[in-house]
């Protein structure tokens, strides 16, 4: 995997993570009511509102955000290992939850959340795979 597809990859999961976790951290009862958007309620139907829980959910994705832009702008290997790995701890756990609770969903949101969880997770797997050494 080259470099510039690491940097990329990276910046796709800064830019996930800033979506998330500027909406969650700074305007948690409307991420709550209406996450991802698009007239689309993933996470109402999970239980209650939390807004602490809420915010600290944003704040682990801003975060994770800025670990990947810095391994975005850096382009270190070490960056990149340790951006793919934080994610993987984190979203790994969080995939496997949700792949659990799809019951409430129809099928364009059940199709949607399982889209969006592994392709977090695949984007992750990546970024520790080593680059080609150049000659």
């Amino acid at each position: 995997m080259t470099l510039r597809t690491k940097q990329v990859l990276a910046a796709l999961l800064a830019a996930t993570a800033g979506y998330v976790g500027m909406w969650a951290a700074f305007w948690p009862t409307s991420f709550y009511d209406g996450f991802p958007g698009l007239g689309r309620h993933w996470v109402t139907g999970l239980g209650p509102y939390n807004e602490h829980l809420v915010r600290d959910v944003g704040a682990l994705y801003l975060a994770m955000g800025v670990v990947s832009l810095c391994a975005a702008v850096m382009a270190h290997s070490g960056l990149f290992t340790a951006a793919g790995l934080g994610w993987l701890a984190f979203d790994l756990p969080h995939a496997v939850f949700h792949m659990r609770h799809l019951d409430m969903y129809g099928p364009a949101d059940t199709a949607g959340n399982i889209v969006a969880l592994w392709g977090v997770v695949v984007l992750a797997a990546l970024l520790p795979v080593p680059s080609p050494r150049r000659p």
